[in-house]
C-alpha cells in the first residue's frame, strides 16, 4: 500500500461538529443535543439532495438553511441572536483532542496532508486557524471549486489532481462512513474513523483502515507504510 498522502474529510472529522450542542442548549434549554443532532443530520441531506438535483448552493447557506429547518421542526424559535450564535459556531469549532498530535506524526513520517471538505474555504480557513492548525496541511481543498458535494466524483477527484497522485495512493480519512464508501468507490485508500461505534454500510465497499480516534489513523500507517 504505497500511501504517500492523506486527505482528512473536515466536519465530523477533524472538527468536532456537535460540540455546538452546548450553545444550542444556551438558547434552547433541553434540546441542545437534539437540535445539534438533526441539524447535522439535515445539513448532509441537503448536500446530497442539491447535488443529485444540480442545485448547488454554497455550504455556508446549506448549513443556514438546515439550522432553520431543524429549528422549525423541533418547535424552537430561531432569532437573530441565536442564529448568529450558532452558525458563528462553524468559524471556530473545536477539534477533536487528538487532532495536533496526531497531524505531528503524519507530517514526520513525512506524508503530504490536505484537506478535502464540503465547507467553502473561507469557513475551512477560519476553522483551521482558530484551532491553530493551518500550517499542518499542503493543501486546503472545497467542493465549492467545483460546485457540487460528496460524494460526486468531481469532488474526490480534486485529490488526485492536487496532489498529482493516483488515489490508490492517497489515503482518505473520514469520520462519516457514507463518505469513506463514496471515496472508496473513486478508488482512493480509505480509513473510517468510526466514532459512533456504527455499523458499516450496506454499500458493498469497505475501507481498508477502522479506528475509534485519529491515533488510529497513525498506527494504520505505520503498520502499512
Amino acid at each position: 500500500m504505497p500511501v504517500r498522502a492523506v486527505v482528512f474529510d473536515a466536519y465530523g472529522t477533524l472538527f468536532d461538529v456537535y460540540a455546538l450542542a452546548s450553545t444550542a442548549e444556551r438558547f434552547y434549554p433541553g434540546a441542545g443535543s437534539a437540535l445539534a443532532q438533526l441539524w447535522r443530520s439535515k445539513q448532509i441531506e441537503y448536500t446530497q439532495l442539491r447535488t443529485m438535483c444540480c442545485m448547488y448552493k454554497p455550504f455556508w447557506e446549506v448549513t443556514q438553511d438546515a439550522l432553520v429547518f431543524s429549528c422549525r421542526k423541533l418547535g424552537l424559535a430561531l432569532n437573530i441572536e441565536a442564529q448568529n450564535a450558532l452558525m458563528g459556531e462553524y468559524a471556530r469549532l473545536p477539534v477533536f483532542p487528538e487532532c495536533e498530535q496526531v497531524l505531528q506524526q503524519l507530517r514526520a513520517m513525512p506524508l503530504s496532508l490536505a484537506i478535502l471538505s464540503n465547507g467553502t474555504t473561507p469557513m475551512l480557513q477560519s476553522a483551521l486557524e482558530a484551532a491553530g492548525l493551518r500550517s499542518y496541511f499542503h493543501h486546503v481543498l472545497s467542493a465549492d471549486s467545483v460546485q457540487k458535494y460528496k460524494t460526486a466524483p468531481e469532488v474526490y477527484q480534486m485529490g488526485p489532481d492536487v496532489l498529482g497522485l493516483a488515489a490508490r495512493d492517497i489515503l482518505f480519512v473520514s469520520a462519516n462512513g457514507w463518505d469513506a464508501c463514496g471515496a472508496g468507490w473513486f478508488g482512493y485508500t480509505t480509513f473510517w474513523v468510526n466514532r459512533q461505534q456504527a455499523p458499516a454500510e450496506e454499500l458493498g465497499v469497505l475501507p481498508q483502515g477502522t479506528g475509534n480516534s485519529l491515533q488510529d489513523v497513525v498506527n494504520f500507517l505505520s503498520s502499512n507504510l
